[in-house]
């Protein structure tokens, strides 16, 4: 029978799915029985709209139209016969506590008491707290009050005012015309279900509150084990994006996710290795094409390999790691590269070039960075190709930049390359002397060249 690993990344994500299904499942329980509770408080409401409904068939509407609304009206006839009949519907219906008419006034929110059996005997907790006639009430807190005088309707929750904590059912009171003159509104004690109501939402909060807690302590243990290695593995393939393939990840551990990391580490190897078989088969192709490219002119034969030697030296004088100093011999060798695009009646013109044609020469160094882009190779490495004829004081080609935004590649190559264009042969001039090259390296140091790689090849001549 195999061994179950309760530190493997399966057993760990199993745990976690049990602990969120017992959650679940808690929460379940928790909504089916507010589900219950949500059903008797619709049934209440119901209720409530019938009651409201049948005791506004039992009013008139003209005779309620004919109370003063003022305290005075209590004591008239009209007020007195509606009083009665809503005594009467009180007491065929027990449960409600309070029964009582209110109209709308001009004021927005703002509702009047028309008839109050019981205007302030039994609701004599405040002073204030009167329901004579044409005392003003706030009916904004109650949208469903507001709603009753075109339709039956009750309160969507239970509602605490100056009498109490109440549910409260609603209906119009129409005339023989169909319009409403008034509302009915009945008040039934509502502190049990209340108390229950609270009760549920303390134990909801409690309930979530608890989940809230053992979901963080789960995700903390469990996500400490699994993120992390994530996380390096991440950053593995991001350094293998970016084409860092000689960056291994390390994971500890015997699970899945270990093996993922010994298998990527396996694989970046091989990637690095493959690239770089493929960069040096790539690199004796250009160098080919270079020994070709000189072939064609007499006059540039060797010029590269010349380069790559100052180049390499002069990195070496100014102290560059041994690695940057290799990746430098091998740029510098083929970065004349572009001029594989230009004609041979151009290279090998004695007489002055006309403008489109020292346009063109001009271009060789992005055309020498566009053949080299597709190798991903590093950026200070296609710098060197590109920004070879650039100038520290920036009136060089092709960007115009200056002085340390010029990579210290690119500085370097431009350093060798003068230099042997100066002291070789060309077929528009004869070579200088190695005295007069050095005087116009001395003399354009901080115009045309970095100073500190001139002063480190000033070094090596001497």
């Amino acid at each position: 029978m195999k061994k179950i690993n309760f530190g493997s990344f399966q057993s760990r994500l199993t745990l976690a799915l049990i602990a969120s299904m017992l959650f679940s499942a808690a929460m379940s329980n928790l909504l089916i029985y507010k589900y219950v509770l949500d059903s008797k408080f619709n049934d209440l409401r119901n209720k409530l709209i019938t009651i409201a409904q049948t005791g506004a068939l039992a009013l008139d509407a003209n005779l309620l139209a004919q109370v003063p609304l003022e305290r005075e009206g209590m004591n008239t006839p009209q007020y007195r016969e509606i009083a009665g009949r809503l005594r009467g519907i009180q007491k065929a219906n027990p449960q409600i506590k309070y029964i009582y008419t209110i109209t709308s006034t001009e004021k927005e929110g703002v509702w009047q008491f028309v008839v109050d059996p019981n205007p302030d005997m039994e609701r004599a907790g405040r002073q204030w707290a009167t329901s004579y006639p044409g005392d003003k009430y706030n009916a904004s807190r109650f949208p469903e009050m507001l709603k009753a005088i075109s339709k039956p309707s009750a309160d969507r929750k239970l509602e605490a005012d100056e009498w109490g904590v109440t549910l409260s059912g609603y209906a119009p009171i129409r005339d023989k015309e169909g319009k409403a003159a008034a509302v009915l509104g009945v008040d039934i004690s509502a502190d049990e279900v209340y108390l229950i109501q609270k009760e549920a939402r303390r134990r909801i909060l409690f309930i979530l509150f608890l989940g809230i807690v053992v979901s963080l302590v789960l995700g903390m243990l469990i996500s400490r084990g699994i993120t992390k290695p994530v996380a390096k593995l991440v950053e593995g393939t991001r350094r293998l994006s970016r084409g860092d393939l000689n960056y291994t990840v390390k994971v500890k551990g015997k699970d899945e996710i270990s093996e993922l990391a010994e298998s990527f580490n396996r694989m970046a190897k091989s990637l690095a290795e493959s690239r770089q078989k493929l960069l040096d088969y790539f690199y004796r192709v250009v160098e080919s094409l270079v020994r070709a490219l000189e072939a064609k002119d007499p006059y540039t034969k060797g010029h590269s390999e010349r380069v790559a030697d100052y180049a390499r030296d002069i990195a070496v004088k100014i102290g560059l790691p041994e690695d940057k100093i290799k990746l430098l011999r091998e740029i510098a060798f083929i970065h004349d590269i572009g001029k594989l695009g230009l004609s041979e009646s151009i290279l090998n013109k004695k007489e002055k070039l006309t403008d489109e044609e020292l346009r063109l020469i001009r271009n060789h160094p992005l055309t020498g960075e566009e053949i080299l882009k597709p190798l991903n190779i590093s950026q200070e490495m296609l710098s060197a190709v590109r920004s070879h004829h650039e100038r520290h004081d920036a009136k060089g080609y092709p960007d115009k930049i200056s002085g340390d935004n010029i990579n210290i590649f690119a500085a370097i190559v431009s350093v060798a390359d003068a230099y042997d264009a100066m002291t070789s042969c060309r077929a528009y001039r004869k070579p200088l002397s190695k005295e007069e090259a050095i005087l116009e390296l001395k003399k354009n140091s901080g115009t045309q060249f970095n100073p500190k790689v001139i002063e480190a090849f000033l070094q090596i001549l001497d």
